[in-house]
């Protein structure tokens, strides 16, 4: 049996590793001239600083990779710090655990009482959207000023346009299991000593590079495949959906030519874990409905790196109340957990305001120090700052469309639309994937 994986982001990586484990010939094509899709680390004024994910949780699956690629040693973790919400003009700890919730001022008692209430309601529903799922089982001032703008800024958008069947999936799975959404929320949110917040040395882009580097001879960067089509002429057979991607085991006579700028490859499987308007593009005579996946909503964001003049806070970062007029989505305090010379990030955009990137960088950079300052009364100065048109999974109601896409035997989707993102989600789908094609 034969893997091709197209793209060589975490998943493409992280999918070949598991199945070279399992003994799986693999390759791994990648249209960019490096790795890591969304992971992307730079140095920005003698520090380090992260253009995707600001952080991640070292899980399992995540040591498991750093090891695979030597650089286990490099893991840089922190303390489970606090949450913070800016609201009523300050920062506030958000109740991420019990002895939290006693303590915080960023709800009043009624609420809490509210919030405390959640097991009595009725269960997650899939057509509702995230906005009324949280409103109606926590309450309004517990969704406009802690689970909103936590949930929400994790992705740029608003849970009011985010279907609950996408954006909260594996959170429902997750309440059907703990008899309670809210608590299924704090073990996400709060995930304790077990999976700490954690980076790379040098930067999280470094474990995509160490991985690609690691199977160099699977991994083949600066070719973009170009098409997808099938080896044989077979006759047609029953199609599975995105949301059962993978199909395990090998499909007799039901094998793919993979097309590159620079070669072709045989294979009995394809994964595709690409965004969604270049699999769309891939796939469209493929699989029934691949059209949709162009349709698919990526947030813009713009981040602007500031260095503040004293420790802002001892904690994570901090999110936006949605009762605050502000531009700021949410900040990342990278300096204080990872030693990184007092550097912050802020982003703005998203969903929120996308035209704000159309703004001056001397406009974007001042709003964002300005904002900084205003909700932590400590100096910044700002450094840098990048822009994405296309960055984060709106998870909107583009989404429903995935249900409409129809992969036929052997061609299988793992990405940010198959299953949550985030890297240690990214690397979960991955080893799953890898362990239905090998066959458990």
């Amino acid at each position: 049996m034969r893997v091709v994986t197209v793209g060589a982001g975490v998943t493409g990586l992280a999918l070949t590793h598991f199945l070279a484990e399992r003994g799986v010939d693999a390759v791994a094509l990648e249209a960019r001239q490096e790795a890591g899709g969304v992971i992307q680390s730079r140095p920005v004024d003698g520090t380090v600083a992260e253009v995707g994910p600001q952080r991640m949780r070292a899980t399992p699956g995540i040591r498991e990779l750093l090891a695979a690629a030597g650089i286990e040693d490099d893991l840089v973790t922190a303390g489970n710090g606090s949450l913070f919400v800016y609201a009523d003009g300050q920062l506030r700890a958000a109740p991420t655990s019990l002895d939290a919730f006693l303590r915080t001022d960023l709800l009043s008692w009624p609420a809490k009482l509210r919030l405390l209430a959640e097991p009595l309601t009725r269960a997650g529903i899939d057509q509702e959207t995230v906005a009324d799922t949280f409103t109606r089982k926590f309450g309004r001032q517990a969704y406009e000023r802690f689970i909103g703008p936590l949930y929400g800024g994790l992705y740029g958008s608003d849970p009011a346009e985010m279907p609950a069947a996408f954006a909260l999936s594996g959170l429902m799975d997750r309440e059907a299991e703990a008899g309670s959404m809210l608590r299924a929320f704090l073990e996400r949110v709060g995930q304790g000593e077990k999976a700490p917040p954690a980076t790379v040395e040098g930067g999280l882009q470094r474990l995509p590079e160490a991985l690609a580097a690691e199977y160099n001879e699977q991994v083949h960067l600066d070719e973009p495949v170009t098409g997808i089509r099938p080896a044989t002429n077979t006759p047609a057979q029953a199609a599975g959906t995105v949301a059962a991607a993978t199909d395990g085991g090998t499909t007799a006579g039901n094998t793919y030519t993979v097309e590159t700028t620079e070669d072709t490859y045989e294979a009995d499987h394809v994964v595709v874990t690409a965004p969604g308007d270049a699999a769309g593009e891939l796939l469209g005579g493929l699989a029934p409905g691949a059209g949709r996946l162009r349709e698919l909503t990526y947030n813009p964001l713009a981040l602007v790196y500031l260095r503040s003049e004293g420790e802002p806070a001892d904690g994570l970062g901090y999110q936006v109340s949605y009762q605050e007029d502000l531009h700021t989505l949410g900040v990342s305090f990278n300096g204080v957990l990872f030693g990184r010379d007092d550097l912050c990030t802020v982003f703005l955009g998203g969903m929120h305001e996308p035209d704000i990137l159309e703004r001056s960088d001397d406009r974007v950079g001042e709003i964002a120090r300005r904002e900084f300052e205003q909700a932590t009364d400590t100096g910044a100065t700002v450094l840098d700052i990048e822009r994405r048109e296309r960055w984060f999974p709106a998870y909107d109601h583009t989404w429903w469309g995935t249900e409409e896409v129809e992969t036929p035997p052997g061609i299988h989707l793992a990405t940010n639309y198959t299953a949550r993102m985030g890297i240690p989600s990214r690397v979960r789908e991955a080893k799953q994937v890898a362990e239905d094609l090998a066959g458990g």
